[in-house]
């Protein structure tokens, strides 16, 4: 096989965020071995389009500057199960059986079941000619299959039997539906292999313990072995005899443990992060959440694909000078084969802030698309990269990292995992995501630095803290702030991050909500699991794929996945108005309603001429695009929202979001989906004394931009942003 496509250098850290004195450890590959330096740099503009503010940074190696050697760190991706003691047998016939589930036939052999004796191997496989067995004993490898190809997505009990004693092998499969077809039995002569007595390890959905390879992509459901031999299987889905051992994954969902339920307890763990909590082979459709029935999800998907944690070891570790002030930094890489950036994020001290204004870094978003392909990186994309000096890596190009949860796997699956603990391409200074005709095309973490860049512009001081921190720590975390300032896409959020903003809100905070579609889907983290976010694509809402039925909890923390909204928080009742409208990467401009004129809200537009604004930006050319929000009293904008601006003549990409229509013609709010195209900028106050500014568009924070932090956008932000962060 062709070995897979890597950066000349690249990196991640253990974290996105930490404190002045603390340590990162920082995880680096240079696949030449070549030396390499890193030094450290404040990020001020992400933004290399040099219409715009540019690549703008600190350079601070007179604090840190490193040589070190450079060595290669592989990625070794795919999830499966190892066990690292398999049961032991006495003399006679053994099977191995499971319960298997592909929608898409393996081209080549992948392993369901592997048991290893020194340099003894027995697989129990599937592929594109049924089920397969794979004997090997020292360099000689031995392999038969059925000849009768599954039928995708149907469920199958496959087998392999072994009789040393006799001297042959029986392997079967049948599915648990006749209709499925694909029955098939077959015996043949062992011809000298002699299988070992058991004790070694066993990998499901993947061979070698030591390296796993031969991945299966699909579902798998009760692996087991089995005293005796099988010639055939009547009864497909009853559970097996005579068992050794027999892994249940109705046991543990949440974990990445696998528990053996057989005489022997042979328990083991779980590799990359397969997903859990789906239907197995015996889920009837009467219960939908695996919490209340896990017997009808004691099935794990398995990707050839799946990556939860590069699993590097540290290269150097950094800490963060104690009088380090609160910013977006990053370790910039370098070596003769070429550079890359690891950004990270330092907080303010424990003992307490260092500003009255803190900006929310949107990390839980950033991962979702953390490396998202979008089969975008022609040639004039390309072109513009080089010749603005753009990031030069795109993740069209680098599979090896991992995809995001806007990807599918080769199964065509959801991604519903996606892991920070691997280099992320997408979160680098200078990323284009689009080729944006009228703009910068920057989104996220690159899109974000807008944001910064016109608070260092405007002199504001500043501290920064990501949602994970909030995750954690809750309110408290915010409650020394004035301000919280959101980033331009805040889409992805837990139930403490809303939480900690309501509470921040409701007892006198002011906040920005500085975009568009936030707080939007739901996911799930737990601390038995660092670094890693799950999210799946439950029922409403614009998805890049839908979970399937009977799926839509977390096995995370077992809880309804999906959209905020479903789950009865819909982002009005947090920022006043909520997802509404969609279309391409462009925008168009706003118009001041009679609202923004009463003398209760004109300090927001003072300085501010004319009734429209906001036909210009570096995100789409236009300050209302991409992504619009509106308020809605019936989904939770509190009493008091006053809407002050509104966009207008959407562009012809635009669409109504799936979750507002009830049909091509009704929507929800009973308005007509052509009027639902709209994006609102609103206002409200909190009983406990707290506000909330809202600007309903992705591209807003783009526009603060025009030939220097000038012009009506700039103008509306710096109001607010005095007025919020002001004593009193």
């Amino acid at each position: 096989m062709t070995a897979p496509r890597e950066l000349p250098i690249t990196g991640y850290l253990d974290r996105f965020s930490r404190r002045p004195g603390e340590t990162f450890a920082v995880q680096v590959s240079v696949p030449s071995g070549e030396p390499y330096r890193a030094r450290l740099l404040r990020v001020i503009s992400g933004d290399p389009n040099p219409a715009g503010p540019g690549l703008r940074f600190e350079d601070l190696t007179g604090r840190f500057s490193a040589g070190f050697q450079g060595r290669h760190q592989p990625v070794r991706s795919g999830s499966c199960a190892v066990i690292p003691s398999g049961p032991r047998r006495g003399p006679g016939p053994v099977t191995w059986t499971v319960l298997v589930w592909a929608a898409v036939l393996p081209d080549r052999t992948a392993a369901l079941i592997s048991e290893a004796q020194g340099d003894v191997m027995v697989t129990l496989g599937l592929g594109a000619q049924g089920a397969v067995a794979r004997f090997r004993q020292g360099a000689t490898v031995r392999e038969v299959a059925t000849g009768v190809p599954l039928a995708e997505r149907g469920w199958y009990r496959l087998w392999l039997s072994l009789d040393a004693d006799a001297g042959c092998f029986d392997l079967g499969q049948v599915p648990l539906a006749e209709a499925s077809g694909g029955v098939a039995a077959l015996r043949g002569a062992l011809e000298g292999f002699q299988p070992s007595g058991g004790g070694g390890p066993v990998v499901i959905a993947a061979e070698d313990a030591a390296e796993p390879c031969a991945h299966f992509t699909g579902k798998l459901e009760e692996p087991a072995l089995l005293a005796g031999a099988r010639t055939s299987w009547p009864e497909p889905l009853r559970r097996p005899e005579r068992v050794l051992a027999l892994w249940d994954f109705a046991r543990g969902i949440p974990t990445q443990s696998v528990s053996d339920i057989g005489p022997q307890a042979c328990h083991g763990s779980l590799r990359n992060v397969p997903t859990r909590a789906v239907v197995g082979a015996r889920w009837s459709g009467d219960e939908m959440c695996w919490r209340h029935r896990p017997e009808d999800y004691a099935a794990i998907h398995f990707h050839a694909d799946d990556l939860g944690d590069c699993g590097w070891r540290t290269d150097f570790r950094f800490t963060v000078p104690p009088d380090l002030r609160s910013g977006a930094y990053a370790l910039h890489l370098s070596c003769g084969a070429g550079e890359d950036w690891l950004p990270f994020y330092v907080l303010p001290p424990r003992g307490g802030p260092t500003a009255d204004i803190v900006f929310l870094a949107s990390t839980f978003t950033y991962q979702a698309y953390a490396n998202h392909a979008r089969g975008n990186a022609d040639a004039a994309y390309r072109a513009r990269v080089a010749a603005w000096g753009a990031y030069p890596h795109n993740p069209d190009d680098y599979p090896v990292y991992g995809r995001s949860t806007y990807n599918r796997h080769p199964d065509r699956n959801g991604i519903a995992f996606s892991s920070r603990l691997r280099p992320i391409l997408t979160m680098r200074p200078g990323f284009l995501t689009f080729n944006d005709a009228r703009g910068s095309g920057l989104r996220h973490y690159p899109a974000d630095t807008h944001i910064l860049a016109w608070l260092e512009d405007k002199g504001f001081s500043f501290d920064i803290v990501t949602d994970e921190d909030l995750h954690e720590e809750g309110a408290a975390l915010l409650a020394p702030y004035r301000l919280v300032m959101t980033g331009s896409h805040p889409e992805y959020h837990t139930a403490p991050t809303l939480d900690a903003l309501a509470a921040f809100t409701a007892g006198g905070g002011r906040m920005m909500y500085l975009g568009g579609n936030g707080f939007y889907w739901r996911i799930a983290c737990v601390p038995e699991l660092p670094g890693m976010i799950e999210l799946r694509r439950a029922e409403g809402g614009i998805r890049a794929w839908a979970a399937e039925p009977g799926e839509y909890h977390h096995q995370l923390d077992g809880q309804y996945g999906g959209l905020w909204r479903r789950n009865r928080r819909p982002p009005q009742a947090l920022a006043g108005v909520g997802f509404s409208a969609q279309g391409l990467f462009e925008g168009t401009r706003y118009r001041r309603l009679p609202a923004s004129h009463a003398p209760e809200h004109a300090w927001i537009f003072e300085g501010v001429e004319g009734e429209t604004f906001g036909d210009y930006g570096l995100s789409g050319g236009g300050a209302a695009g991409f992504e619009l929000d509106r308020a809605d009293a019936s989904l939770g904008s509190p009493p008091g929202t006053v809407v002050l601006a509104r966009s207008e003549e959407p562009p012809s990409s635009f669409v109504t979001v799936p979750e507002e229509l009830l049909s091509h013609l009704a929507t929800v709010s009973g308005e007509t989906p052509e009027a639902l195209k709209r994006g609102e900028i609103a206002w409200f106050e909190t009983p406990g004394g707290g506000a909330v500014f809202a600007v309903g568009s992705i591209t807003f924070c783009g526009s603060l931009w025009r030939e220097g932090f000038e012009g009506p956008v700039s103008r509306v932000m710096e109001n607010v942003v005095r007025r919020f962060s002001a004593s009193g």
